[in-house]
């Protein structure tokens, strides 16, 4: 078994890496790093979906890296486009020269004694295990599993003649011109494929068991254009972003203080798009308040003119059952289809499914909470990244990575060799983990195994970016909760300890 000795290991080169990554070259240019990905190449999501219209669901200028400018002037882009921002990123910041692909991690053990994460992992390419050594270890592996979305079981499918396509592994070059396609689905996956597909199939069909919120926003403004076109690109980018991060910050935070006010503004607006068509509120009418699940953003209204165009149509009812040319609902009707869409949503996990010990003893992270949203409670020079719920994933790595950089600089300041996140009187909230309140079904299928959160802070997570952006980047280091130890003598080398890989 090869084993490495590193500093630092990120795992995952999705959008989380590659920021974490840029941020140590620019504020911890002494520190070594290593990124383990488990893919061919960078990008995470946005590599791994390639569906029709993949594309940002909140706008670019808070979704790119604070510290590289989004100078296209569409608040939405295409996937093909954060592809190439990223790699380009990664390209400027010399990031390449620090990734190993086809990494598949399968278990990390804090070593007390060595005070070092002892990874495992396989090269994929090779078939060959692997073990790393690291002094801090990021887990920027996002909160999902990449090899199966979220698929629940329909009754009847192996009746049904056509192709059922999952968005988390779409065909390559998938022909679906002139077919009837329905996509089971009313999230953000849903409302894009529905305008995207619409112009080659004959009818597409979006079926939800309950309705969204869908607001449409316009892809570009005009004062974007203004500022990028008067000003550099450093500055307009800052600019524009602050703007749409207080945007964003304002929406949320009415739709929890006058949620009913908001409500009924965003069903009048999506009344508004919807003139001129045949198409019932009633499908557009959710039972829960704004925010209490994501709101789905559309650029220009392109959801709803699928529907105007009478191309598309959405249907509110639960299936009973798959048929030969369909699906039949409970209410009777059926729907046609040569092609089945189950946009039903992702599988949650953390850490990227790794398995997780202190000292060869398991850790169950459902009982465990974060500090600041950055520190695993009780694992030692171990951060993991996770975005909004609300707003754009890029914002908090983006925070959790300047933080993980402000630490690292004043450990080596005081000469601490472990800092670990330590609560004796804070309790968990019941019911409520570190990814908030939200009701999303996918969240709530896993909220059993997901970390909680405390009542106060540091324990408790705001997702509150203004809170956050103070919290993280300027109050100090060592607050209470973040306890610090010394090397120990003769530590920092640890033993190889050969574990079966799977």
């Amino acid at each position: 078994m090869a084993i490495f000795d590193e500093d630092i290991l990120i795992i995952g080169a999705g959008l989380s890496g590659i920021s974490a990554a840029c941020h140590l070259k620019k504020e911890c240019p002494n520190r070594k790093f290593t990124i383990l990905e488990r893919r061919t190449t960078i990008g995470g999501t946005w590599d791994l979906f390639r569906y029709p219209g993949i594309r940002s669901d909140s706008d670019m200028f808070s979704f790119g890296f604070k510290f590289k400018p989004w100078k296209n002037a569409h608040f939405f882009s295409q996937g093909n486009d954060i592809r190439s921002y990223v790699h380009e990123a990664a390209t400027e910041n010399k990031v390449f020269d620090h990734i190993r692909f086809q990494r598949k991690v399968s278990d990390a053990n804090w070593d007390s004694e060595a005070q070092r994460w002892v990874i495992n992992a396989v090269n994929e390419a090779t078939g060959e295990p692997e073990q790393y050594r690291a002094k801090f270890m990021m887990a920027c592996a996002g909160y999902y599993n990449y090899d199966q979305g979220y698929r629940p079981d329909f009754p009847g499918e192996k009746n049904f003649k056509g192709l059922i396509v999952h968005p988390q592994h779409w065909p390559e070059n998938l022909d679906y011109t002139g077919k009837k396609v329905v996509v089971i689905g009313s999230g953000a996956t849903a409302v894009t494929l529905i305008p995207s597909m619409a112009d080659k199939v004959e009818h597409i069909t979006m079926l939800q068991r309950s309705p969204s919120y869908i607001f449409s926003l316009p892809s570009v403004d005009a004062l974007t254009k203004v500022l990028q076109k008067t000003l550099p690109s450093k500055l307009a980018y800052k600019l524009n972003r602050t703007r749409t991060i207080g945007l964003a910050h304002f929406m949320f935070k009415a739709s929890k203080s006058k949620p009913e006010v908001v409500r009924r503004f965003l069903i009048a607006m999506m009344r508004r798009q919807l003139k001129g068509s045949n198409v019932d509120i009633k499908h557009f009418t959710p039972n829960y308040m704004p925010w209490d699940q994501r709101l789905c953003l559309v650029p220009d209204g392109d959801f709803f003119k699928a529907l105007r165009s009478g191309k598309a149509s959405v249907a509110t009812d639960t299936i009973k059952q798959f048929v030969a040319n369909g699906i039949e609902l409970n209410s009777g009707e059926v729907l046609e289809a040569d092609i089945i869409v189950t946009a039903t949503g992702l599988n949650v996990q953390m850490v990227g499914g790794m398995k997780i010990s202190l000292d060869d003893k398991a850790v169950n992270l459902s009982e465990k909470m974060f500090y600041k949203s950055a520190m695993l409670q009780d694992l030692p020079n171990a951060a993991v990244v996770l975005g909004y719920t609300h707003a754009s994933w890029t914002l908090k790595s983006d925070l959790v990575s300047g933080f993980v950089c402000r630490l690292l600089n004043y450990m080596d300041k005081k000469g601490h060799a472990v800092a670990v996140a330590k609560t004796a009187d804070v309790q968990p909230v019941e019911g409520f983990t570190v990814l908030g309140g939200l009701n999303s079904g996918y969240l709530k299928r896993v909220a059993d195994q997901l970390p909680r959160q405390g009542e106060t802070h540091p324990w408790h997570n705001r997702q509150d970016y203004y809170h956050d952006t103070k919290t993280l980047l300027e109050d100090p280091v060592d607050e209470p909760g973040l306890v610090f130890e010394p090397a120990k003598a003769g530590g920092n080398r640890a033993k190889p300890k050969l574990k079966a890989v799977a």
